[in-house]
């Protein structure tokens, strides 16, 4: 990809898209042949990208050399700022691995993903069903400590508890895509997956649930009185995706 093709992801707003492009140029002067792959993912990926997302990509290379990682931090400074990118840089050697730490954000990786430069990494990528079924259940019980810290520390500032659940929106469909993976559905996005598990669950009061994460994503902000009450939602999904996920058996 080159900024002259910038035009390739039409689906991203025209900045994102340039700047996104820039990026990628500027990464492969300064990595040069140790350069493997760049994939983008997420939000970005499936054309769903918000004002308040960021733009993630992942850089695969051979080698992590010094000179050419201190090229890239105006490049990068740049477009952290311009656009929210977020990068990550993983060895070729180190990916497997990685995959197997992370097995839940590579699940999400495996669903959304788009090659920017280089060949797809994933191409032929399979996560053992009981890996993820053990990583997506830690990143399920971190998700909820940490929810009911910030309805505590938080909880007297409604602007605070709507960045809160803000912050949540991604993982927590990113979860529940990966439950309903597990379940053999086919998904589409995380939003859908989470609305797909909530109205599943009919015995419990979560029907605004989905449209209060959109909001909160788009605006920072939520009306008063909802983002306590959206926050506690939250906990509550998480510990039944958890639950439901528990269930599970590890192979089939």
């Amino acid at each position: 990809m080159t900024t002259t093709e910038a035009d390739s992801l039409p689906d991203l707003p025209p900045q994102v898209s340039r700047i996104l492009g820039e990026f990628v140029d500027q990464s492969q002067t300064a990595f040069a042949g140790a350069l493997r792959s760049i994939v983008l993912y997420g939000s970005a990926a499936e054309g769903r990208l918000r004002s308040t997302s960021d733009v993630n990509v992942l850089l695969i290379v051979a080698r992590f050399e010094y000179p050419a990682a201190e090229a890239m931090r105006e490049p990068l400074r740049v477009a952290q700022a311009a656009i929210r990118l977020s990068p990550m840089f993983v060895l070729d050697a180190e990916l497997p691995g990685a995959i197997t730490s992370f097995a839940e954000k590579f699940a999400d990786i495996l669903r959304r993903r788009r090659i920017l430069f280089g060949a797809d990494p994933f191409i032929s990528v399979s996560i053992p069903r009981e890996i993820v079924i053990a990583r997506l259940d830690q990143v399920l019980l971190n998700l909820i400590l940490r929810l009911r810290e910030a309805y505590i520390l938080r909880g007297l500032r409604e602007e605070q508890l709507a960045l809160t659940v803000a912050e949540a929106a991604g993982p927590i469909r990113s979860c529940a895509a990966t439950l309903l993976e597990l379940q053999g559905h086919r998904v589409k996005s995380g939003s859908e997956a989470l609305a797909t598990f909530v109205a599943q669950e009919t015995k419990n009061d979560w029907g605004d649930v989905v449209p209060r994460l959109s909001e909160a994503r788009e605006q920072r902000l939520l009306p008063p009185g909802v983002a306590a009450r959206t926050l506690r939602q939250l906990i509550e999904i998480a510990t039944a995706l958890r639950e439901r996920l528990n269930a599970l058996p590890a192979r089939l």
